[in-house]
């Protein structure tokens, strides 16, 4: 079949059906998926705010911490717009281009995430195993070429991926049994043979991803070797209660994404609603979890959040005093034009 036709068989627009047999608990889900969202945005640009102006937060840690908020930010906002017209508004099309780029921006942020969480251990394993030297190992040169780099893979593998799925013919099919356009779940539709379309999705996905879990977990067989090596108790406590953001955030990335492939690949007799919520947990909780948990732990930033919202509540009860004072006054002169 010429190139031509294979254009003419991919469909201009997509129905991305949801979440299919859960339609009875459309408005309930949404509800949730929206307070999670908000939570999500509001948290991750509140640590970008709070790091960003406090100078005492420019240390390799808290940059490492700025570019995963950044990336949590743009893995919400790819799909999780999407799936609320969906369940608010019944809003199921999206244009073909549109869907190939959502596609795009969510696999290669995820695996973004996956090279930022291996760059945080490293932070780590240098924090607790090499602590004199960690300012001048970790500089901020080297942390923007990590970041470069963490870019710079992640487009390279999944850029070609549009154009691969552009090619195959569609034969008429565009429903998309999921509330987002996962590479899978669009694969299924082409009426040709995807043979490599799978064994490329398939590769990336446990190479990348079991790669880095690979580093992640020597990582920190490393950092455990060093805490137990300390002489107190204290001191043990200290160290790896610096790891314990970055473990949660490890479990919220990992977990779900384990979980999710392994539903899907081995799980024959599951309903297709569990699987699809399961790819929307993956999707939803780092970029929930991260904040809350790096707000929780870090006593820095835990100080800020604190004195900023104080300092936003005095402000306002003075200003809401000084409008109180300004109608009483006011009233005292109407009540002596009124006797005069």
């Amino acid at each position: 079949m010429s190139q031509q036709n294979y254009t003419q068989l991919f469909p201009t627009q997509f129905f991305l059906l949801g979440i299919p047999g859960l339609e009875h608990l459309y408005l309930y889900l949404a509800f949730v998926f929206t307070m999670v969202y908000v939570t999500s945005v509001i948290g991750n640009f509140t640590l970008l705010f709070i790091i960003r102006t406090d100078r005492s937060l420019h240390e390799p840690m808290y940059f490492f911490l700025c570019m995963l908020s950044s990336i949590d930010l743009v893995l919400c906002n790819s799909t999780t717009p999407k799936m609320l017209g969906i369940l608010w508004l019944n809003s199921h099309e999206i244009y073909s281009e549109a869907c190939l780029t959502q596609m795009f921006f969510l696999h290669s942020f995820a695996i973004m995430e996956s090279a930022l969480l291996l760059a945080m251990a490293f932070d780590r394993y240098v924090a607790i195993c090499n602590p004199l030297r960690y300012t001048s190992i970790l500089t901020k040169c080297l942390i923007a070429h990590i970041g470069v780099l963490a870019f710079s893979r992640a487009v390279a593998l999944m850029l070609p991926l549009p154009f691969f799925i552009k090619r195959l013919p569609f034969c008429s099919a565009n429903v998309i049994h999921h509330s987002y356009c996962e590479h899978m779940a669009v694969v299924k539709l082409a009426c040709a043979d995807t043979t490599f379309n799978n064994i490329y999705g398939i590769v990336v996905a446990f190479f990348i991803g079991g790669l880095d879990m690979a580093f992640i977990i020597c990582s920190y067989v490393l950092i455990l070797r060093a805490v137990f090596q300390l002489a107190s108790t204290e001191a043990r406590t200290k160290a790896l209660g610096t790891c314990a953001s970055h473990i949660c955030a490890i479990l919220s990335f990992y977990v779900p994404a384990i979980l999710s492939s392994v539903v899907h690949r081995f799980g024959t007799n599951v309903p297709n609603h569990i699987h699809i919520l399961l790819a929307n947990v993956y999707m939803m909780l780092p970029p929930l979890i991260n904040p809350i948990v790096y707000g929780v732990k870090t006593k820095q930033i835990r100080t800020r959040v604190k004195s900023f919202f104080s300092l936003h509540f005095i402000i306002s009860t003075n200003i809401s005093s000084d409008a109180a004072k300004a109608d009483s006054v006011q009233q005292s002169h109407r009540n002596g034009r009124q006797h005069r």
